[in-house]
């Protein structure tokens, strides 16, 4: 395994890898350019909506390694544009060129319980919540939050996906 390659700032006309697609990812691509910078996206979905304003796109599922290590080593750093990026396709990629930002920052939001309690953790204030992992759980959440409330999975939700309002 090579080193990774490290730099404290991208140089001109640098290659910024970007794991997903979808809008974030097209609005960095677009900053980007006006910055001076290509972006190559990497997206499991054919036509994603930044591919359209993207220099590169390469169409593999998350679990394809060896184009994970090809679009690793076409770029200078891999962000991500969503949350939900499996953390195995990292292990491709970090041995090869630095993600930005890093697992770290990648597991805290990928669960909202976590992602919640660390920024709590950080002083920042937070919506009340509680872990939920079952019924009891949910009627003790009730009595000490109280309702109306939001019930949301703690992982692989967004956008309102995997979330139920409790009302009275």
């Amino acid at each position: 395994m090579s080193e990774p390659r490290v730099s404290a700032r991208l140089a001109p006309g640098a290659t910024i890898g970007i794991l997903g697609g979808g809008q974030l990812g097209r609005m960095l691509s677009v900053a980007a350019a006006r910055l001076g910078f290509r972006c190559h996206v990497f997206e499991p979905a054919a036509a994603p909506p930044a591919g359209q304003v993207a220099e590169r796109v390469t169409t593999a599922p998350y679990e394809d390694t060896g184009a994970l290590a090809r679009f690793a080593a076409s770029v200078d750093v891999v962000t991500y544009e969503f949350e939900n990026i499996p953390t195995a396709a990292l292990d491709a990629i970090e041995a090869v060129v630095p993600i930005r930002p890093g697992r770290k920052a990648l597991a805290v939001s990928q669960d909202r319980l976590v992602e919640k309690s660390f920024l709590n953790g950080q002083g920042l204030a937070t919506a009340p919540f509680a872990a939920v992992d079952d019924e009891v759980d949910l009627a003790e959440a009730l009595e000490e939050i109280g309702a109306p409330a939001i019930l949301k999975t703690r992982r692989f939700g967004y956008d309102g996906k995997g979330q139920a309002r409790i009302i009275d």
